[in-house]
């Protein structure tokens, strides 16, 4: 009886492990990707189906789609192994890369001149147009008025929903004697530089938090709401544009049309890339994805990289020579420094 016991607990704690341990995609007839918050909306499903049917047609295998409501989630996925491939931002491609040195970059999108050089977005303080002269300083918009405020951000591991403008901030107020010890630890939470500090869990859910007043400021950025609002004043990406959520607008946005609001602080971030764990791919299916990616036709594939005319909901958009390129590593050390 001993004997058969030890054997059973022996045997309960194999299936435990075997539970536990994440899958092998790489020794799978599937490859499983994970999509942030911001890009699992079905108003997306046309450009990630599109992005997984590539793959498939290169590798054989048929790609599963695994969709999240929060970012911690989508960097833990992909860095267990139990997704092979992710679209997240350089902020959670270096957390992600902390806790498995085997997650690399896989590609980006470039910028208009088809090269890294401008392979940028936009990170976006805005306040609602109702509210923009609390926000100004003799005539012009100043992170001075922020102080005291109800903030939205993103994600403590979003790039340029916390990373980007949490930096920002405190390089501007720990010039001054008050915030010289200020941290971007101090601005997560509630009663210590912000009045409230609330979170959208994906760029759209701060936007909205900014336009139904629960905020009075927000962080997010220019892609991840492009499908939803449209410059009605002034110049795209510069402080001082007026923005308008566009009539037909889908959820989150689907009750706010037409709500306007300004933007009061813009920085530039380095590009989102798409990234594998290699662990939890085979080689082979790894160089037929990336040689895929960065091929003429996915640069020329409308569903894809959308044209900017286009009514299409799309992760991409195409205004000049936007293709898919292939970076080191290295590439993201500026969004590691901003940690120094």
């Amino acid at each position: 009886m001993k004997k058969l016991l030890t054997y059973l607990s022996f045997a309960l704690v194999l299936l435990l492990l075997a539970a536990c341990t994440p899958s092998n995609a790489s020794k799978s007839d599937e490859i499983t990707m994970v999509w942030y918050p911001n890009e699992s909306g079905n108003d997306l499903k046309a450009a990630r189906d599109e992005i997984g049917e590539v793959i498939e047609e290169v590798t054989g295998k048929k790609v599963e789609h695994k969709l999240t409501t929060d970012y911690a989630i989508a960097i833990e996925t992909i860095a267990n192994g139990n997704a092979a491939l992710a679209f997240m931002g350089a902020q959670g491609y270096i957390e992600a890369k902390n806790k498995n040195e085997k997650i690399e970059p896989l590609v980006v999108p470039s910028g208009v001149s088809g090269t890294i050089d401008d392979a940028v977005y936009y990170s976006w303080l805005a306040a609602r147009l109702a509210d923009e002269d609390q926000y100004k300083v003799d005539g012009e918009f100043s992170l001075d008025t922020i102080e005291n405020a109800k903030f939205s951000f993103v994600s403590n591991s979003s790039t340029s929903g916390f990373k980007v403008p949490s930096s920002d901030i405190v390089a501007h107020f720990s010039e001054k004697d008050e915030w010289k010890d200020l941290t971007p630890e101090d601005l997560m939470e509630s009663g210590i530089f912000f009045e409230e500090v609330l979170y959208g869990d994906s760029h759209q859910g701060s936007a909205v938090n900014l336009l139904t007043e629960r905020a009075d400021v927000a962080a997010f950025c220019d892609t991840c709401v492009a499908n939803y609002v449209e410059v009605e004043e002034g110049e795209a990406n510069t402080v001082g544009a007026v923005y308008k959520v566009k009539d037909g607008a889908e959820e989150p946005f689907n009750n706010l049309y037409g709500e306007l609001f300004k933007l009061i602080h813009v920085t530039p971030v380095l590009n989102a890339p798409f990234v594998v764990n290699t662990d939890a791919i085979n080689p082979e299916d790894l160089k037929k994805i990336q040689e895929i990616l960065v091929s003429d036709d996915i640069a020329n594939n409308e569903k894809i990289f959308v044209p900017e005319d286009s009514d299409m909901s799309g992760l991409f958009t195409k205004t000049g020579e936007e293709r898919f390129l292939i970076v080191e590593d290295a590439w993201f050390d500026p969004i590691r420094g901003l940690a120094k």
